[in-house]
């Protein structure tokens, strides 16, 4: 959903919250509809002198090309024509007063407080035009009485202590705000109309709408447990705006024009148009070829080094090492920040964040938070265009680590092809783990040398 910040930030502030939310999630669970709280007095909120005056607005917009726009976004309007009051409610808005770094650790460990605003239609759409999102109205056909109910719901959402809520992407956002609020005034009418299995899952609704942005889609698929494995409800669906505005077009109205029921929806009005974004590669594709294709080549430019007088067998090096060398250490140098960082994520929220969609996950069986250390080696190979040197101390630890390694990623095929997890596998069992292994045996054929003896004078 969109998230419109209440503060300037600067361009290096937007990257590093871009990095905090992409490893920042939500917390899947299942959702139902629940009571809203109860609006104690609602008397207290003076209704407009005449209701059927008042009109409201179903506000959708397109997703966008950012890490926090991507679902789409969704906002009321409300028309008051007593006073000639044009107002749109919007839920998506977060506060960086307090500093970039306080408000992305604070969301990545799930403290995550956005705020209900509201501003002129006129302010609301010229951010759209400038982000070149697609806007759509409808006109929500509403009772008085219903009306009535979403109108004092509304203003008490405005009160100074419900303004800020704990935002959760997928259960408590400006999308399911505006859907409990309507299926409030409606008596409980969408959650009734809406009580089925939906035929995707959480995971099948970030592929799809992220697949636009290769690295983010490629690493929250990585990031992400088997929680989100598993079908949402019909209910549930409606967390992303489009299918929101779908199903409430589905509705029936209790408000009937000519002697004719009208449906909830009416009026649909295109505010603006621009096309969606696209598809430009996908990240398991990617990765796939930056990991196998380099591997087989260095593969093919393996060479037998002769048995020397300090060495107990014979061993591989490459040919051409001067280039051969440079594009080990570069492969090594992106597998161990991938996998080092995918791994210090994954492990380190699960102690410090409440995302439980980054606990327990099976991916940790090949991304390691210690290949991070592996940067050091890579760049030796790089930069000197050799291996590095073990003793008789190093090279065990070495030989450990890499079969460790090896292990891992024969149980995570196991898991993957047996079924033995939830946990959906298949993109990174198929586009990462043979480059991977691969990748790990040329390490341990290629990457290491024993050094000599110190009573060695040749």
């Amino acid at each position: 959903m969109t998230s419109h910040l209440r503060t300037s930030i600067s361009k290096s502030d937007l990257l590093w919250l871009l990095a905090i939310v992409l490893c920042a999630w939500i917390i899947p669970k299942t959702a139902l509809a629940q009571s809203l709280p109860v609006i104690e007095n609602p008397e207290r909120y003076r209704l407009p002198s005449d209701m059927s005056r008042v009109s409201f607005y179903l506000i959708t917009v397109d997703v966008g090309d950012s890490v926090w726009d991507n679902f789409g976004h969704t906002a009321l309007r409300m028309y008051d024509e007593n006073s000639n009051v044009d107002t749109v409610f919007n839920w998506g808005y977060f506060n960086l007063s307090g500093g970039v770094i306080g408000f992305s650790y604070n969301f990545f460990k799930g403290i995550m407080n956005y705020s209900l605003v509201t501003n002129t239609p006129a302010f609301e759409f010229a951010q759209y035009r400038r982000q070149e999102r697609a806007v759509w109205q409808d006109k929500i056909n509403l009772t008085n009485s219903q009306k009535e109910i979403l109108y004092r719901r509304l203003m008490w959402n405005l009160e100074p202590d419900n303004i800020v809520y704990s935002y959760q992407y997928f259960f408590d956002n400006c999308t399911t705000k505006i859907r409990d609020y309507l299926n409030e005034a409606l008596g409980g009418e969408i959650a009734t109309s809406y009580d089925g299995t939906a035929s995707s899952t959480y995971r099948d609704q970030v592929r799809s709408h992220y697949a636009s942005v290769a690295l983010i889609d490629f690493s929250l698929d990585i990031l992400m447990n088997s929680n989100i494995d598993r079908p949402m409800t019909e209910w549930e669906n409606m967390f992303l705006p489009i299918n929101f505005r779908d199903r409430l077009r589905q509705l029936p109205s209790n408000v009937a024009e000519n002697g004719d029921k009208l449906e909830l929806l009416s009026a649909p009005q295109m505010v603006m148009e621009f096309p969606p974004p696209q598809i430009q590669t996908k990240g398991y594709r990617a990765a796939s070829m930056a990991l196998l294709g380099p591997v087989l080549f260095l593969f093919l430019m393996l060479k037998k080094i002769p048995m020397s007088y300090f060495a107990t067998h014979s061993r591989l090096g490459l040919k051409a090492e001067s280039v051969n060398y440079r594009l080990f250490g570069l492969m090594g140098l992106l597998t161990a920040i991938f996998s080092g960082v995918y791994g210090l994520l994954m492990l380190g929220s699960w102690f410090i964040s409440d995302h439980l969609d980054l606990h327990h996950n099976l991916n940790l069986l090949l991304f390691w938070p210690t290949d991070l250390f592996g940067i050091l080696v890579a760049l030796r190979w790089f930069l000197l265009c050799k291996p590095w040197p073990t003793d008789h101390n190093t090279l065990p630890f070495i030989n450990y680590y890499i079969l460790a390694h090896a292990i891992g990623m024969v149980i995570y095929t196991a898991a993957a092809v047996f079924g033995l997890s939830a946990q959906h596998l298949d993109g990174v069992l198929f586009n990462v783990v043979p480059g991977f292994f691969l990748f790990t045996a040329l390490v341990w054929l290629v990457g290491f040398e024993p050094t000599r003896p110190r009573t060695t004078f040749f």
